[in-house]
């Protein structure tokens, strides 16, 4: 990603070389219904070979952020496996790390309460690093952008808090923090999820939301978070008490995330619903999709596991290996089957005659023959039986499978009685 910001490469080196950031992986995410049933949002297959917390974690490392905490709570095992086989490649002889944080009742005889005390309770690590900045990011974003220019804008204005905002519309702002602007990018107001949300002056059908994207200076940080603790009506929230409980008496600014070439609304996504997770996926099989990951200037790192390349066999009149409009992973066999604009992910196969059309296929699929599968989700590990059909009749499927509003079919190994996780 170019940096047009007008800040020198020199002045955003030091900047993120002083800053700690720190991802907010902790949260279920139950919008996404049984996809995070055994793990946390953040670490929710995306994009064929990805993690979701894999683009805030490459979007640090692409700003050189080697500085990061990882706050993880819920069932966060496979998050923590993913960043131990992933993520180990820092250098700490060189001040580099990927810390885990999981809860651990450090300051307090509780879990993480919310976002703000998930970093308080890490206030002791925090202060050990000594940062001059704390960066704090949410781990269920997909995105990517340039974290230099943000901190440069934070220091270049003498703000207190930087909030990373973009413009949605106003149907879907309710599911964000709101914010008024004024034209010296202060924000005046802000507001947590609100029911009537306030548009754009002058663009009613757009309003500004936070991306939950905070730059602090660090002992302002620390200030605000033991104030707010020892606050009993307190949610122990950024966006429901610290962001608004600074914008009166400190300077908090908002920092829009527009593309710094094209100066347009900048690609960010909220994957929080099942639909919103489908279609940001969907997305990527473009024949120039927004999210570009094929950029090698901006990689989005992960963990890369051992598989051979994918592969198509047979080619006969009805029984034809092949992918149209599609992404295919490594490790998936197309054995005589078509697939049409759909994602395979890592290690899926799909047997004889069978069809698969705008759906995702989660690793470790295994798809039977005779099969018809559209406008769904089979999530990791499924064993998909010969002759099955799913996407025809959503009635039908509603009986067995979760189907939503914009009629996705989530399916799930426990929905096919295939229990994949011992539990009691």
């Amino acid at each position: 990603m170019n940096n047009s910001s007008g800040y020198t490469p020199r002045f955003i080196s030091k900047l993120t070389k002083d800053t700690l950031a720190l991802v907010l992986a902790g949260g279920r995410g139950s919008r996404l219904k049984d996809l995070t049933e055994w793990r946390a949002k953040p670490a929710v297959p995306f994009g064929g070979k990805y993690r979701i917390i894999d683009f805030p974690l490459s979007n640090c490392v692409n700003s050189e952020i080697r500085q990061i905490g990882v706050i993880s709570q819920y069932k966060s095992h496979s998050l923590i496996r993913h960043i131990h086989k992933g993520w180990n490649f820092f250098r700490g002889e060189f001040s580099e790390f990927v810390e885990l944080l999981p809860a651990q009742q450090r300051l307090e005889n509780s879990w993480y309460s919310g976002t703000a005390n998930a970093v308080y309770q890490n206030l002791d690590i925090i202060r050990s690093h000594n940062p001059r900045f704390v960066l704090v990011l949410g781990g269920d974003h997909v995105y990517k952008m340039d974290y230099g220019p943000m901190l440069a804008f934070h220091v270049d204005s003498n703000a207190d808090l930087t909030v990373g905002c973009i413009q949605v519309p106003i149907a879907d702002a309710g599911a964000f923090g709101v914010m008024t602007v004024d034209g010296d990018n202060r924000i005046r107001e802000f507001t947590e999820k609100p029911a009537d949300p306030t548009p754009v002056a002058g663009n009613e059908g757009m309003a500004v939301v936070s991306m939950g994207i905070y730059v602090f200076n660090a002992k302002f940080l620390i200030e605000q978070l033991i104030k707010d603790a020892d606050d009993n009506t307190s949610s122990h929230d950024f966006g429901k008490n610290i962001v608004p409980g600074v914008i009166d008496d400190y300077r908090v600014l908002a920092y829009s995330f527009v593309d710094r070439v094209g100066g347009k609304r900048a690609y960010w996504r909220d994957v929080g619903t099942v639909d919103s997770y489908w279609q940001a996926n969907m997305e990527l099989i473009g024949v120039t999709p927004e999210l570009n990951l094929y950029d090698q200037e901006w990689p989005i790192w992960t963990y890369q596991e051992q598989m051979p390349p994918g592969k198509f066999v047979f080619n006969d009149n009805d029984r034809r290996g092949l992918a149209t409009d599609s992404m295919i992973s490594d490790g998936c066999i197309v054995s005589g089957a078509e697939i049409d604009r759909s994602l395979l992910f890592t290690n899926v196969k799909v047997n004889a005659y069978s069809r698969i059309a705008e759906s995702l296929l989660l690793p470790n699929v295994l798809v039977g023959e005779n099969c018809r599968i559209r406008r769904a989700i089979i999530d990791k590990g499924a064993r998909i039986e010969d002759g099955t059909s799913i996407g025809g009749d959503l009635a039908r499927d509603a009986q067995r499978f979760h189907v939503t509003e914009g009629g996705i079919v989530l399916v799930t190994p426990d929905m096919l009685g295939q229990s994949l996780h011992f539990a009691r």
